[in-house]
C-alpha cells in the first residue's frame, strides 16, 4: 500500500464515452482519485474551485470555452492545479500554445492505463513530463515558420535567459533536455534541494509557471 495520498484528478472533455473511459482507467489505480468531471472549459474554474484537484487532464478541442482558453485562465488563478492536455494527435496545432499558457505537458487520448497514472504521479509532484524529443518536435512543427519569427523567438528567449545567474541557466538548460532534479543534481554536482532551489528561482525570474515553460524558453533559445 501506498503512504502517499492520491493524486486528485478533474476529467474535462466533452465526449462523455472519453470521460467514462479515462475515469474507467484511473480508477483501478490506488495512486489516482477521479475528483469530478466537466464537459466544457466554461465549467472548469467552479469545478477547480469546489473539487480542489491536484492536476486536470485538460481536452484541448471543445465547442463552448476550448482547453486552451481554459488552461490561461487557470494559469492566472492563485495556486492553479497542475494541467496535461489531452489531444488526439501528437501534432495538434494547439498543444504548444497550451504549453505555453501553463499546462505541464500532454498526452494522446490512447495513453495505456500505466503511463497515463505515471504521467499524473510525474505531474502531481511539479516534474515536467515531456520528453526533449516530443518538445522539439512540437516546437519545430508549430514554431513560427518565417526565418524572422524564429530569430526574434530565439533572440527574445536569450534575452530574458540573461536574467539568469550562470548557474540557474544552467539548470534551466538541464531542464530544456529534459533532466529529472535527479539528474540534474548528478551532473552539475548540487543536491537534489539545491536544484530544486534553483528551479524555483528560475520559474520566478522568467515568470514560469512550470517546468515545460523553461524546457520550451530554452528551446527557442536553441541551448536545449
Amino acid at each position: 500500500m501506498s503512504t502517499e495520498p492520491p493524486v486528485r484528478v478533474l476529467i474535462v472533455d466533452d465526449d462523455a464515452l472519453v470521460r467514462a473511459a479515462l475515469r474507467m482507467m484511473l480508477s483501478g489505480s490506488e495512486h489516482v482519485d477521479v475528483a469530478g468531471e466537466a464537459e466544457d472549459g466554461s465549467q472548469v474554474p467552479e469545478a477547480v474551485q469546489r473539487l480542489r484537484p491536484d492536476v486536470v487532464l485538460m481536452d484541448i478541442r471543445m465547442p463552448r470555452v476550448d482547453g486552451l482558453a481554459a488552461t490561461e485562465h487557470l494559469a492566472r488563478t492563485p495556486s492553479p492545479p497542475q494541467i496535461i492536455v489531452l489531444t488526439t494527435f501528437d501534432a495538434d496545432e494547439y498543444v504548444l500554445r497550451a504549453l505555453r499558457a501553463g499546462a505541464s505537458g500532454f498526452l494522446l487520448k490512447d495513453t495505456p492505463p500505466a503511463e497515463l497514472v505515471r504521467a499524473i504521479r510525474t505531474v502531481a509532484q511539479g516534474e515536467a513530463m515531456l520528453s526533449p524529443t516530443v518538445t522539439r518536435r512540437l516546437i519545430d512543427h508549430m514554431g513560427a515558420p518565417a526565418t524572422t519569427g524564429v530569430t526574434d523567438r530565439r533572440k527574445a528567449a536569450r534575452e530574458r535567459l540573461q536574467l539568469l545567474s550562470e548557474r540557474e541557466r544552467e539548470v534551466a538548460v538541464a531542464v530544456g533536455l529534459g533532466k529529472a532534479n535527479a539528474e540534474i543534481a548528478e551532473d552539475l554536482y548540487m543536491s537534489v534541494a539545491t536544484v530544486k532551489a534553483h528551479v524555483s528561482r528560475v520559474m520566478t525570474k522568467l515568470d514560469a509557471t512550470n517546468r515545460v515553460q523553461i524546457a520550451i524558453l530554452a528551446h527557442d533559445a536553441e541551448l536545449a
